[in-house]
């Protein structure tokens, strides 16, 4: 989670990627507890590759330790100095790396069921995707299992899209490829790349499978996450999960779910939903607000907004339908 999310901006200038809520959580907490759930082990260490303290400070480092204490592991925390690529990202946790790992980049979110083969050496998980030529997919043998990576084929190879979350059997295995990727200085797009790891593993001999989840959501940039904060909601309601705060005000308001909606929110001649997310502390006064996310502590008045991805403390006055603003913004028309 080093990097800068910078299709995510304006988002990202002052919080982290990784941290910006969907439904009331941020990005990497919701990411860690589903692959805890698919896994259904019990894990002994989280591991955490961050960039520029600057950015990734005290406050990260604190509500990450506390997303690891809370499944009953503990929390180490690695810093990427320079964007050198995923191999490098991996090897710069190199002290946590052994025994049965998860690698998961920290700006997506999955829903799955499927168990681990216990058979693999490794699992990459997959999803079914329309165009294949888009992504970097898997190719299979007659036996299902990997044989190669195919980067944005030209040609048909398969429809199953890696996501960017691996299993390994034994972590130690890839961390000994990464070194041999970085000692001979082996890049790709000019950086250190993972699937240089993965092949160097597989022409050993090692047995990579699939491993196909059911929802891929994608936070890369507004449009998607926004969409993303849409299925998460969905999937929330359909678990039942109360996502209603208890001390939220209404006054000839009404609320159309599912939403989620934060502390100490205040809701006067509005309607919010569906598939709004409204963080703490907010006030939305004679407007209307569906299908956005609103961070914290924001006042908006006199506003039909959708399909929009507002910052915290900002205070947004005006007409606008499809707004895209960062923390303390402020509009008024």
């Amino acid at each position: 989670m080093a990097g800068r999310g910078s299709r995510l901006r304006p988002h990202t200038l002052t919080v982290p990627k990784p941290l910006i809520p969907v439904a009331g959580q941020p990005i990497v907490h919701r990411l860690v507890k589903d692959i805890a759930e698919i896994v259904n082990e019990p894990i002994e260490e989280v591991a955490f590759i961050l960039g520029d303290p600057a950015f990734f400070g005290d406050e990260v480092i604190e509500s990450l330790k506390k997303l690891a204490n809370d499944l009953g592991a503990k929390a180490s925390i690695y810093r990427q100095d320079e964007p050198l690529g995923t191999g490098h990202a991996i090897m710069c946790a190199k002290e946590s790396l052994s025994g049965p790992a998860v690698v998961a980049y920290a700006d997506t979110l999955i829903q799955a069921t499927f168990e681990l083969d216990p058979t693999a050496d490794a699992v990459i998980w997959v999803k079914e995707v329309e165009r294949p030529e888009a992504f970097g997919v898997v190719k299979l043998n007659d036996k299902e299992e990997i044989v190669e990576l195919v980067e944005k084929p030209t040609e048909f190879v398969s429809n199953k899209a890696v996501i960017g979350i691996y299993y390994f059997k034994e972590v130690g295995e890839l961390k000994a490829e990464l070194q041999h990727v970085l000692d001979n200085n082996i890049i790709n797009g000019g950086e250190y790349q993972i699937n240089d790891g993965i092949k160097g593993m597989m022409s050993k001999g090692k047995v990579f499978k699939t491993g196909a989840v059911d929802q891929w959501m994608d936070c890369g940039n507004k449009k998607v996450t926004v969409e993303t904060n849409q299925q998460v909601l969905k999937n929330e309601q359909a678990k039942g999960v109360n996502t209603i705060h208890s001390s939220v005000t209404l006054k000839n308001s009404k609320i159309i779910e599912p939403c989620f909606i934060g502390e100490n929110v205040r809701l006067v001649n509005s309607v919010v939903g569906p598939f709004a997310s409204i963080g703490d502390n907010c006030e939305i006064v004679y407007s209307v607000v569906n299908n956005s996310i609103v961070q914290h502590e924001t006042t908006i008045k006199n506003m039909v907004m959708r399909d929009s991805m507002i910052g915290s403390k900002s205070k947004i006055n005006g007409l606008a339908q499809d707004l895209s603003l960062g923390d303390y913004s402020f509009m008024n028309d």
